[in-house]
């Protein structure tokens, strides 16, 4: 499990659990002990999201990578974007990302993926696959994370292994976060 975790750095861990603290949140569940996995966290409604994705990932020092939009790299924040793991990528451009992550899981030892199956913040009417095609092409689980606003906490689920039957599987997925509240219900997608 070291691979997917920075050196302890009292400092950093102190921030992460002073910014979800202040926030009231939680964190329920811990991270699987693999080398390899995506972690999709739904439902990305809010930027609040991301700060508290953040916090978690300063206070257990994981060395995830994420993916974000190409704007969000760019000056002055794109260095600590990148520092704090990010890829980015342009959605504009027919480049397939699938593979891309495909082989960096291929690649590396050790290598933990967050993504949001959303892909934005605004209301979508479903989720996008890519994390799944790429959990299907590396061989490697998928592990939810919920975020329930309504509690203020952060749900970490157990692995989720996909079966090749796209539908079926996203049924599950669909299912583990049904019963949390996002920052903004209206906006999320259940698999309806």
């Amino acid at each position: 499990m070291s691979g997917n975790y920075l050196p302890a750095n009292a400092g950093v861990q102190w921030l992460g659990r002073t910014v979800l603290r202040l926030m009231g949140w939680r964190v329920e569940g811990r991270l699987p002990d693999l080398p390899k996995f995506i972690v999709i966290g739904a439902h990305h409604t809010s930027n609040w999201d991301f700060v508290i994705f953040i916090a978690i990932k300063f206070m257990w020092r994981m060395r995830a990578r994420w993916f974000g939009k190409h704007t969000l790299f760019a000056w002055p924040w794109g260095f600590i974007m990148r520092l704090w793991g990010g890829l980015p990528i342009q959605r504009h451009l027919q480049l397939n990302n699938v593979e891309q992550a495909v082989a960096a899981f291929a690649t590396h030892e050790h290598f933990m993926l967050i993504l949001s199956p959303e892909g934005t913040r605004k209301k979508v009417t479903r989720w996008r696959s890519g994390f799944y095609h790429i959990a299907v092409g590396a061989g490697v689980p998928i592990v939810p994370a919920a975020l329930d606003f309504a509690n203020k906490r952060v749900v970490i689920g157990a692995p989720f292994s996909p079966s090749g039957d796209q539908t079926a599987d996203m049924q599950a997925l669909y299912g583990y976060f049904r019963p949390f509240v996002p920052k903004y219900p209206q906006c999320a997608y259940h698999g309806d």
